[in-house]
């Protein structure tokens, strides 16, 4: 049996001095309920897809938000819904309940729960990649500082708090968006490549 090979720890000074990266492929922006059940008849014919969400942040106590956007990336591309606008369809709630379509990403229980909160759905398939480099006594946890140790690049994370509820996304909130989506799928892919245990959440 090959022994898993991998760093595990990387400081925020090392991450700093790599080179930037960030998704340079096709981007679509859904806006309407038809348009979302056309990109999860793409999707649906995938078996791994990388996973995240944006939320408008909070500045004040008791304040709160939905997610705005829900982010799934194929091999080939990445769709943003933006979910205020399409709802969670059904054909949507059923492809993240579906086992055989993982679906990882970073912390993503909170992630899941709120989208359970909008529309309910038996969420399977999903892997936290934060989880999995915890069992294997990683010291980062963070996407931006896994995508570092994993791949060997840095991404941006000026977005991070802006205004994702806005009706028309910038393009910068666009690439931030699809980038953090698109990680997530890389890291599983570098993960399962050098051994590591890849279960998904309970």
């Amino acid at each position: 049996m090959t022994t898993p090979t991998f760093a595990q720890h990387i400081s925020k000074a090392e991450i700093n001095q790599l080179p930037m990266r960030r998704y340079e492929g096709p981007i679509h922006v859904i806006q309407t309920p038809a348009a979302a059940e056309r990109a999860v008849e793409t999707l649906s014919a995938e078996t791994l897809l990388g996973f995240d969400t944006e939320t408008r942040s909070a500045f004040r106590v008791g304040e709160s938000y939905a997610p705005s956007l829900l982010q799934l990336a194929s091999a080939e591309e990445v769709f943003l819904f933006q979910i205020e606008q399409t709802g969670l369809i059904p054909e949507l709630r059923e492809l993240l309940s579906d086992p055989k379509t993982i679906k990882s990403g970073v912390a993503i229980r909170r992630d899941v729960k709120e989208l359970r909160d909008m529309a309910e759905f038996k969420p399977a398939g999903f892997v936290d990649l934060a989880d999995c480099a915890k069992r294997s006594k990683i010291k980062n946890l963070g996407l931006r500082a896994l995508g570092a140790l994993f791949l060997g690049f840095r991404i941006s994370k000026g977005e991070q708090v802006s205004n994702w509820a806005k009706p028309e996304l910038t393009r910068s909130q666009i690439t931030y968006a699809a980038t953090d989506a698109w990680l997530g799928r890389e890291i599983y892919l570098q993960m399962d490549q050098r051994g590591l245990e890849l279960k998904p959440a309970r």
